[in-house]
């Protein structure tokens, strides 16, 4: 059916309802910056985050490549979807009734919208079935089997609603369709039932079977996962993807670990439902579980929503197949790992146990030492690398200072670089103290090598060099980190003005610069003095904060901005803010001059004061960015200013 015009009020619950932060983090890995998220933008071939969330204005911004909008216009753009689509699909989400406004047209939407919430009903239902299946005489091998060689107590199968699907090829489709009275195809649809492959009629998907429900993120059974417990093949059985039920975008457990993922700051991820169920039982409640071993990166950005510190425990299992598990597992978040977007830790149990095997022996504090002591992933990445080479033989050497090499290059941070450069040399030296700083030379010159390849002869000088023509922009920016650098008694003014307006650097040598710098403020031997140490390291840069270089020199009109501070950042920040509402002001503009022709008043009216409110304030910020002589004369006396100065530039 063609999607049908919405009402009013319908759009406006959903836009109260839904929140930004939440529909861009099913997509993009944000990391809380101040007031706002940042992230790597979906919209282009990202390398830095350059994409901004803001939850206080509700809005997103690529400093890059301009996108920006609203969280409707993210999922229009993202997934090519129509407004209407959009919005519909986030007052399903977010269980908001839907009204519109053609009469005839409520019927058949109410009919597609009701098809899941029967979807629901019906697995709710099988659930309980289920349930009671388990506590009768058919179900009581599984019972014992609960809770003897499981060791599960009582309450813990209640709280996973575990239960038995009875033998028979239509046990439960009699008591579906036939008792129940649900339509044979829904039942079908909800993955319950399968046709038979001759003749007429169906049969039950699960047939003696320990049966796990499976919930999404609001404990509503979307499908279910069923243990063998005789010699039938395959041992789980999971179902099929349905309306509801999309294996690769749930993780089991979800909805119990939410809390505790938030509270612990650190997700576990293990390989079994009987894991998760057991890892709970102990305390542990901060566990879940791919459907299958495949770990990808949809559902890593699902725990990231909840953990601050973005950390993520693998616990698989340490025979081969776990190690392959975990491999793959990492293989489809390496670009997020070695970014820096998720703090990945590897948990291999000894003596090869999985979790809930362990925990029949061991306490949940054994449990949760292990946790503690388990690797960063590239530490356990390098032990991967020297497993199985003795690297006393010149092959095996040579072998694993290639694969520790092209390791280590991927490394985007330049400290965390450098202290796996020491630590591999170390492992190299065998002990012996004399060889490390010429093991870690070589392995740094190699890195560097396959980091930065030949340049046809060019030097990293000419990355150091000035810009010949600045746009008011930069000189905005680079104007702000002259002071920053040169004038500390202005840094908390420079610091209070970008926060105060929400703003951050465009351009990616500033924010490569302004990062830095954060950092370097952050360690307590730092003192006032950051062109000393800047001008120490920032020659081992080859990225965006090697162009930052001639922000070093205090030059006479850096001297003037710093004598006129307070003005300069006033204007500087002003411009910075101005071509924000510049962007948004043309980007409305077009959402108003291209907006299809069924598009609704309230969504034109929207627009069309956005544009009015854009025009509005980038006017004032206009008038911001000029200095009067009235100006001038309010500041204080100019020898004050002499004392801001950097001594040591």
């Amino acid at each position: 059916m063609t999607t049908p015009r919405l009402h009013p009020d319908t759009i406006e619950a959903v836009r109260e309802r839904a929140d930004i932060v939440d529909i861009v983090s099913q997509h993009v890995v944000l990391k809380k910056q101040g007031k706002d998220f940042v992230g790597l933008c979906p919209f282009h071939d990202d390398k830095s985050p350059s994409f901004s969330v803001s939850p206080g204005k509700q809005f997103y911004y690529c400093f890059s490549c301009g996108a920006g909008g609203n969280g409707f216009k993210f999922l229009m753009e993202l997934n090519k979807r129509s407004f209407a689509d959009v919005v519909l699909e986030l007052a399903q989400r977010y269980q908001v009734p839907v009204k519109t406004l053609e009469p005839a047209q409520r019927q058949q939407l109410q009919r597609q919208l009701s098809l899941r919430q029967q979807l629901f009903e019906i697995l709710a239902v099988t659930a309980k079935f289920y349930e009671h299946a388990l506590r009768q005489s058919d179900g009581a091998e599984a019972l014992a089997y609960l809770r003897q060689q499981r060791q599960l107590r009582e309450e813990t199968i209640q709280q996973f609603q575990l239960g038995f699907a009875p033998g028979g090829w239509q046990t439960l489709y009699g008591y579906l369709v036939e008792q129940k009275r649900y339509p044979v195809e829904l039942v079908e649809k909800a993955g319950l039932i399968v046709p038979r492959a001759k003749g007429s009629g169906y049969y039950d998907r699960f047939r003696e079977r320990l049966m796990i429900p499976i919930r999404d993120a609001q404990s509503r059974v979307i499908g279910f996962g069923g243990r063998a417990m005789g010699a039938a093949q395959p041992k789980y059985l999971n179902s099929p993807d349905t309306e509801l039920f999309d294996k690769g975008k749930t993780l089991y457990g979800l909805d119990l670990a939410r809390a505790a993922i938030a509270k612990a700051d650190q997700a576990i991820v293990v390989e079994g439902y009987f894991d998760v169920i057991a890892l709970h039982a102990a305390g542990i409640s901060n566990t879940v579980a791919a459907l299958g071993t495949a770990l990808n990166a949809a559902q890593v950005r699902q725990l990231l929503r909840y953990s601050d510190s973005k950390q993520i425990i693998l616990n698989f299992d340490a025979d081969a197949a776990g190690t392959r598990a975990a491999e793959r597992a990492i293989g489809e978040v390496t670009d997020m790992a070695y970014r820096g977007d998720v703090q990945l830790r590897i948990l291999t149990i000894p003596e090869g146990k999985d979790p809930d095997d362990y925990l029949k022996h061991y306490s949940a504090e054994d449990y949760r030492a292990l946790l503690e002591a388990s690797p960063l992933w590239l530490d356990w990445q390098i032990q991967q690398s020297l497993e199985g080479r003795d690297l006393r033989q010149a092959d095996h050497f040579q072998q694993a200072t290639q694969a520790i090499v092209a390791l280590l290059s991927q490394i985007a941070n330049a400290d965390t670089r450098t202290h796996y450069i020491r630590h591999c040399a170390e492992i190299f030296s065998h002990g012996d103290s004399r060889l490390v700083p010429l093991l870690a030379e070589n392995l740094l010159a190699q890195v560097r090598r396959q980091r930065r390849p030949s340049r046809d002869g060019q030097g990293q000088d000419a990355m150091a060099q000035q810009p010949r023509a600045l746009s008011a922009l930069e000189q905005a920016e680079a104007a702000l980190l002259r002071i920053f650098l040169h004038a500390p008694a202005f840094r908390t003014t420079v610091t209070a003005a970008l926060d105060d307006r929400d703003l951050q650097f465009s351009f990616s040598h500033h924010r490569a610069l302004w990062h830095y710098l954060q950092s370097l403020l952050d360690e307590p031997a730092t003192g006032e003095d950051l062109i000393t140490p800047l001008r120490d390291r920032i020659a081992e840069f080859s990225g965006p904060l090697s162009q930052t270089q001639y922000l070093l020199h205090l030059d006479e009109k850096t001297q003037r901005d710093i004598l006129r501070a307070p003005l300069v950042i006033r204007a500087a920040t002003a411009c910075m803010e101005k071509n924000l509402c510049e962007k948004r002001y043309r980007h409305f503009l077009a959402l108003w001059s291209n907006a299809a022709p069924h598009a609704s008043r309230e969504e034109l009216a929207h627009y069309q004061q956005q544009i009015y409110a854009e025009k509005r304030r980038i006017q004032h910020l206009e008038q911001e960015r000029q200095v009067s002589f009235a100006d001038l004369a309010q500041l204080p006396w100019v020898g004050e200013f002499y004392n801001a100065l950097e001594p040591s530039s």
